[in-house]
């Protein structure tokens, strides 16, 4: 199917990041679940096509899957693409596998960046918040994976 002009996305700033991101954000949250692959790779297709350039997943999508198929959709067109993804929920069994802490934090993150197959996120977005790990700590956790430039963005 051909994009008509008409059918454009149109471009906004995020927040005050400095990122400019298309209006409609592509979520990934089916794939490796309803979507399989090929499937995932013909909507990213799609979506780029059309100007999107807005990409937003999560660890806990289908267990990480989402995010690995989300890489490889995305690979030789990273650069243009602005990639989100979020951290919170349970990767594994663990007691420090789920949750806001700097450790969980930490270690999600770069279980994310290898998934995705790359080297940082344009958004690092807390997925709920967590009652149980002081803001202060979830807060210092973010900033520093900014500074380290692990994350360009955090958010929720």
């Amino acid at each position: 199917m051909e994009i008509r002009e008409e059918q454009r996305i149109e471009y906004t700033r995020l927040g005050n990041t400095g990122l400019v991101v298309s209006e409609l954000c592509l979520g990934c949250m089916t794939f490796g679940q309803e979507a399989d692959e090929e499937t995932s790779r013909e909507i990213v297709d799609r979506f780029l096509e059309a100007g999107g350039n807005f990409v937003d997943t999560a660890d806990v999508y289908s267990d990480g899957v989402s995010e690995e198929i989300t890489g490889r959709a995305l690979k030789g067109v990273r650069d243009d693409v602005v990639l989100a993804t979020k951290v919170r929920f349970p990767m594994g069994e663990g007691p420090n596998d789920v949750g806001l802490s700097r450790k969980h934090i930490t270690q999600a993150c770069e279980d994310s960046l290898r998934r995705l197959g790359t080297e940082y996120l344009d958004l690092y977005q807390v997925h709920c918040w967590d009652g149980a790990t002081p803001l202060e700590e979830t807060l210092s956790a973010l900033t520093d994976l900014v500074r380290t430039t692990s994350a360009r963005a955090a958010g929720n």
